[in-house]
């Protein structure tokens, strides 16, 4: 219309429509990307409500029966002593990404925490000490992460929940670090002597881990309008932070 006259008000408003519809564009492209690359998704989804059942139904009360049972102190100590005896791995990944001051860090910890700490116990490196010397978490998958290996496809493990092709192949690594996991071959140098004590140790954490955190995974669900893609998308977010740390 040859009568109507274009302030610049109009044509911010023009623009702004303009750059809000390119931005949610993109954002739904994105969004579509991630679904058709999601070669597991059916999969994911029905473990994921498998996991999330377990863990209302089976795993927290079990964990609040514990702690009822078992007073915080020894579930913070049993707690402290599984994450020492695991130094290897943090050792170990640290080392393989360069981090030579975190690997001894790390040691320091260890040798601390397994003499002044009780069999690390206590975690005197960190509690105790007029200078605390920091905890360095670093596992394989963050090793190769850190060397440019994509995460691969998204998988729900049973029972441990979400993870991918890369963390899968970095837990399997970190299998022959840990004194905590059996490995055909290597008995010798495992406490477990065989699978079925592998499960009992890796359960028993588990419960006494969740023990020192309950209430915090419902908190987490309540934000989820869908289970699956949230905590896919929490993982993976969280893990690609880890990694460039």
């Amino acid at each position: 219309d040859p009568l109507t006259i274009s302030t610049p008000d109009d044509q911010k408003k023009d623009n702004q429509a303009e750059a809000f519809a390119e931005e949610f564009e993109e954002e739904f492209s994105a969004q579509e990307t991630n679904t058709t690359s999601d070669l597991f998704s059916g999969y994911n989804r029905l473990m994921t409500s498998f996991n999330d059942t377990f863990i209302l139904y089976a795993l927290n009360p079990v964990s609040e029966a514990y702690a009822a049972i078992l007073p915080q102190p020894l579930r913070l100590g049993l707690s402290n002593a599984v994450d020492n005896i695991q130094f290897p791995i943090r050792f170990a990944n640290n080392l393989l990404q360069g981090k030579f001051q975190n690997s001894a860090d790390e040691l320091g910890r260890f040798i601390i925490n397994s003499t002044l700490g009780l069999a690390g116990l206590i975690d005197v490196a960190t509690d105790h000490m007029t200078t605390t010397i920091p905890a360095h978490d670093e596992d394989f998958g963050q090793t190769l992460g850190y060397y440019g290996v994509g995460s691969g496809f998204h998988v729900v493990l049973p029972f441990l929940g979400p993870s991918n092709i890369r963390d899968i192949a970095g837990m399997t690594a970190d299998a022959y670090l840990s004194p905590l996991v059996n490995v055909r071959g290597l008995e010798n140098y495992k406490i477990p002597k065989n699978l079925g004590q592998s499960i009992g140790i890796y359960a028993i954490h588990t419960i006494n881990k969740t023990s020192l955190h309950l209430g915090e995974y419902e908190n987490l669900r309540e934000d989820a309008i869908d289970l699956y893609p949230f905590f896919r998308d929490t993982y993976e977010q969280k893990r690609n932070s880890d990694i460039a740390e």
